[in-house]
């Protein structure tokens, strides 16, 4: 089961009590007090986990504690300090405070661990009170207790490449075809109902990561279909991949608008990212059409189709590809990167449309 979002009540552990002793051996006159101190209570850590891609395991631990500290013994000895509690957490996850609604922390790398709460202190024994005037204290100090916070856990995949489109326009058959992602895949809406991330490998050693949330219609950002639920999931991707079905009963024009325009109420930063548009199943529209329909699109967009051929598209098939010269920062954010037909069940184009945004993707490492 997926689950992107739990809360949890979060809670150190509590410091050990001092101990109460007095040092009692043969031929030792007057012993006094040698009562040790409490151990520490345990500290609470978040360690970021790739081998972990959802919070479902946190759906039943409500509460989560750190071991107590062990009492102080005699002959000065402190007690064991309390083992510390690390809560491992998939990449993407924000641990947000739930009184102030701050993000405490992003766990974003493999391998981060966050100290998040601070165990209480151990009570001092006995033997720290001895003076003077009281050279048989009886007393002792309690242990500190821990800290105990009511946190959420939103998580956010981080992928480098995000799909957009309508429900059932192909994203998933997509990034099953092009990744080791193996969604489900049917022929009705919402097919995909959680989000799922795919490795697009390029050779031996370069890669990018795909994610594909479920389908969009208007009115998402308002809650309509599956609403922003999963929205935010591409709120760290950098680069969208707007997925518009050629065969779909919805015009061309009126899909791309949607999507954007979905993308930009739910958030303005996505709204202006670099995109690029991928024109699925031309394999269930006869040759002659493709080309009237891409021109088409083409036209409205403003754009003209490319000549140069470094990705190696169809030839046959009209597409659009920038210039990778066209300003400093590689190309117009303000356009589409590119714009192709595809067709994932055919692989039409599909090999030269993962080189396109692998060459996409490197640009925006840059």
């Amino acid at each position: 089961m997926f689950t992107d979002s739990v809360e949890l009540t979060v809670s150190s552990g509590k410091g050990g009590q001092g101990c109460v002793a007095f040092r009692r051996e043969k031929f030792v006159l007057n012993g006094g007090p040698n009562g040790g101190n409490g151990g520490k209570g345990g500290d609470v850590y978040f360690k970021c986990d790739n081998n972990t891609h959802t919070l479902s395991h946190f759906q039943r631990k409500m509460h989560i504690k750190a071991d107590g500290g062990k009492p102080g013994e005699g002959r000065n000895c402190t007690g064991k300090s309390g083992d510390k509690k690390v809560i491992i957490v998939p990449p993407g996850t924000q641990i947000v405070d739930m009184e102030t609604g701050d993000v405490l922390f992003d766990m974003t790398t493999d391998g981060q661990e966050e100290k998040f709460i601070q165990g209480g202190k151990g009570g001092l024994g006995n033997t720290h009170f001895k003076s003077p005037t009281n050279q048989r204290p009886t007393y002792s100090q309690p242990g500190e207790n821990g800290e105990t916070r009511a946190i959420k856990l939103d998580l956010k995949l981080i992928a480098d490449i995000g799909l957009v489109g309508f429900p059932n326009v192909g994203k998933s058959t997509l990034i099953s075809t092009v990744s080791n992602a193996r969604p489900e895949i049917a022929n009705y809406e919402f097919t995909t109902l959680t989000p799922k991330l795919g490795q697009v490998n390029i050779g031996d050693y370069e890669s990018f990561v795909m994610a594909d949330i479920p389908g969009i219609i208007g009115g998402a950002h308002e809650g309509k279909g599956l609403g922003i639920q999963f929205l935010r999931h591409i709120e760290r991707t950098k680069i969208l991949l707007y997925m518009v079905d050629l065969g779909n009963y919805r015009e061309l024009k009126e899909q791309i608008e949607v999507l954007k325009d979905e993308i930009a109420s739910f958030s303005d930063i996505l709204g202006n990212s670099k995109f690029a548009i991928a024109l699925t199943r031309v394999d269930v529209i006869p040759p002659d059409e493709i080309e009237v329909l891409v021109n088409g699109f083409l036209e409205l967009l403003g754009l003209e189709k490319s000549y140069t051929n470094e990705f190696n598209f169809d030839s046959k098939m009209p597409f659009y590809v920038q210039d990778s010269a066209s300003d400093e920062l590689g190309f117009d954010i303000k356009k589409p990167y590119l714009v192709a037909p595809i067709s994932s069940p055919t692989h039409k184009n599909i090999d030269a449309l993962k080189h396109a945004l692998f060459n996409l993707v490197q640009i925006d490492r840059v």
